[in-house]
C-alpha cells in the first residue's frame, strides 16, 4: 500500500504540473477532449451498450435513452457553446465610477476528483468530466467498482481518446476511494449515497475543498384524482416509467413513493396494472425491458425490506423474484407502515410504494414532514394546488405532470437541497461547477474618490452617504456647500 500511496502521490503531481504549464486553459485543448469524448461515444457505442447490458441488464434503448443518447446531447451544446462559456463577462459599475470598468473572468479551479455512481456509470462519470474539461481542468476519475464491465471500459479505453497527461481515469474499491480522498484536491465531485458523502465531506474539510454532493432521497409522486381518462393514462405512463423504467427504480431522481387521495387510490391502482402490462408485457422478466439488480448485497437489501409481514401485507400486484437473475418484478404496494424501513429509506428498486390520504391537499404536510426531496414530480392541473406547491415545499427540482424531465434539460440546474446534497450541474451549470469566476476591475490613475481617505471630517462623511446611495445631485449639493447632514460633527467624527 505504501508504494501505491507514492505512486499515486507521484502521478498527481505529474497532473497539477501539467496544469501549471497553461495547456488545459487553451480553448484547442478543451475542444480536443470534447471531440475526444464524442468520439468514444460514436466508435464505441456498442461496447457501452454492452458494458451496461452485463453490469445491469440495461435494455440497448434504455441505455442509449439515459447515457449515450443525454452525453451526445451534453457534448453538442458544450462544443457549440464553449467560446461563450470561457468569455470574460462585463460588470456593469455605476457611473460615478468614471474611468474604471470590470468583468467576470471564469477560470478553471485546477486538480478536480470526481467519483462516480454505479446505477447510470457513464452518464454520472462523464456529464461532471464534460463540465471539467470544458472549464480547463485537470482531473482524476474514479468510476464506481460496482459496475465492472463500464469501469473497465471507462479505464482502459477511454483514455486513449482524451489526453493522459491531464486526465487520469482510477479503477478501485473503497480503499481507492479512501486513498484519493486523502489527498489535495481544487474541487471533489461525488455522486453516491449519503453515507458515504458524509465520508467525502470530512475528507475535503481537511484542506477546505470545495465539494458538489449528489446524493439520494425519497422523491414523491402525487397523483391527482385529474377528470379527464387521457390525462389519467398519461400520468400514470409517465410515472411508470419513471419508477421502473429508469434503472429499475435503482436512480436518485426515480419516484420513491406515491401520493393520492384514498377515494382515487382502486383506480390508481388498477391503471397502473393496466400499464404494467402494456409497457412491460405480462412476463416483465421474459421481455428483458427491466434492468436487473446490481448486486446480490442490493437484491438482499431489498427483499428485506419486502419481508417485513405488514409490508408483505400491503402488496397488491407483483412481489416476485429471481436472486439468481437478481430479478424484481414491478411491485406495487398500498399503504405499507409509514414506520416501516420501506418509507423510512431510499428504496433504489422497482417497488412502489402508493400512499393514501385523506384529502390531495394533505400531500404538501406530508412531504414537509419528512426530509427534504430531490425531486417532488406532482401530476395535478390544479393551478393554487401547484403555487402551493411551489412556495410551501422545497426540493431540488419540481416538477408537474411529468418525471424526470428535469435531468435531461441542459438549460435546468441537476442538483438537490439539505440531505440530498447541494451543488449544481448539467449544461452550463457543469461549466460553472468547475470553474472560479474572478473579478477583474481596472482603474485609471486620472480620477479618485478623495473622500475616501483619512483624516475623515463631516463633509467626507456627508459625500459617502450620498455616494453609497448613488445620489448624484446630492454630491453636487454636497460639494457645493447646499447639502447638509443631520449627523453632527461630533457623532460623525467621535
Amino acid at each position: 500500500m505504501e508504494s501505491t500511496v507514492e505512486a499515486l502521490e507521484k502521478d498527481l503531481k505529474n497532473v497539477r504540473k501539467y496544469y501549471g504549464t497553461g495547456k488545459t486553459k487553451e480553448a484547442s485543448w478543451r475542444q480536443s477532449q470534447l471531440k475526444g469524448l464524442r468520439n468514444f461515444l460514436v466508435e464505441k457505442e456498442e461496447e457501452i451498450l454492452k458494458a451496461l447490458k452485463k453490469d445491469l441488464g440495461k435494455h440497448y434503448v434504455e441505455a442509449f435513452r439515459d447515457e449515450v443518447g443525454a452525453l451526445m446531447k451534453t457534448l453538442n451544446l458544450a462544443t457549440k457553446s464553449l467560446k461563450n462559456w470561457m468569455a470574460a463577462k462585463e460588470a456593469k459599475l455605476p457611473r460615478i465610477a468614471l474611468l474604471s470598468s470590470a468583468e467576470i473572468v471564469p477560470e478553471p479551479l485546477g486538480l478536480v476528483l470526481i467519483i462516480s455512481s454505479w446505477n447510470f456509470p457513464f452518464g454520472l462519470s462523464l456529464e461532471p468530466l464534460i463540465g471539467a474539461v470544458a472549464a480547463g481542468n485537470t482531473l482524476v476519475l474514479k468510476p464506481s467498482e460496482m459496475s465492472p464491465a463500464c469501469s473497465s471500459l471507462l479505464a482502459t479505453v477511454l483514455p486513449t481518446y482524451l489526453d493522459n497527461n491531464a486526465i487520469r481515469i482510477i479503477q478501485g474499491g473503497p480503499e481507492m476511494g479512501e486513498l484519493l480522498l486523502q489527498q489535495r484536491w481544487d474541487k471533489i465531485f461525488f455522486t453516491g449515497s449519503a453515507r458515504v458523502g458524509r465520508i467525502v465531506m470530512s475528507a475535503a474539510a481537511v484542506h477546505l475543498t470545495p465539494v458538489t454532493l449528489e446524493l439520494g432521497g425519497k422523491c414523491p409522486a402525487l397523483m391527482d384524482s385529474l377528470s379527464s381518462s387521457w390525462d389519467r393514462e398519461v400520468a400514470v405512463k409517465r410515472i411508470l416509467v419513471a419508477k421502473y423504467g429508469a434503472c429499475a427504480g435503482q436512480a436518485c431522481i426515480a419516484i420513491d413513493y406515491v401520493l393520492v387521495e384514498k377515494s382515487f387510490s382502486s383506480t390508481l391502482v388498477n391503471l397502473m396494472k393496466v400499464g404494467i402490462k402494456k409497457m412491460f408485457g405480462e412476463n416483465p422478466k421474459a421481455s428483458n425491458i427491466i434492468a436487473r439488480i446490481v448486486n446480490d448485497k442490493h437484491f438482499s437489501r431489498l427483499r428485506n425490506l419486502l419481508s417485513d409481514p405488514k409490508v408483505k401485507e400491503s402488496v397488491v400486484f407483483g412481489g416476485s423474484m429471481d436472486e439468481k437473475d437478481l430479478f424484481i418484478e414491478p411491485t406495487i404496494l398500498l399503504d405499507p407502515p409509514l414506520e416501516s424501513a420501506i418509507m423510512a429509506e431510499e428504496i433504489f428498486g422497482p417497488v412502489l410504494p402508493i400512499i393514501t390520504l385523506d384529502k390531495f391537499e394533505d400531500s404538501i404536510e406530508f412531504i414537509n414532514s419528512r426530509p427534504k426531496p430531490l425531486a417532488i414530480y406532482a401530476f395535478t392541473k390544479n393551478q393554487a394546488l401547484q403555487r402551493r406547491m411551489l412556495s410551501e415545499t422545497s426540493s431540488g427540482s419540481l416538477i408537474f405532470n411529468d418525471a424526470i424531465l428535469q435531468y435531461i434539460a441542459d438549460t435546468l440546474p441537476f442538483g438537490g437541497v439539505g440531505e440530498c446534497g447541494f451543488g449544481k450541474y448539467h449544461g452550463k451549470f457543469s461549466f460553472d461547477a468547475f470553474s472560479h469566476y474572478k473579478a477583474v476591475a481596472r482603474r485609471s490613475f486620472l480620477t479618485d474618490f478623495w473622500f475616501r481617505f483619512p483624516p475623515w471630517t463631516l463633509d467626507k462623511f456627508q459625500l459617502l452617504e450620498v455616494a453609497y446611495n448613488l445620489d448624484y445631485l446630492g454630491i453636487v449639493l454636497v460639494l457645493l456647500g447646499l447639502k447638509r447632514s443631520k449627523r453632527s460633527l461630533f457623532q460623525a467624527c467621535n
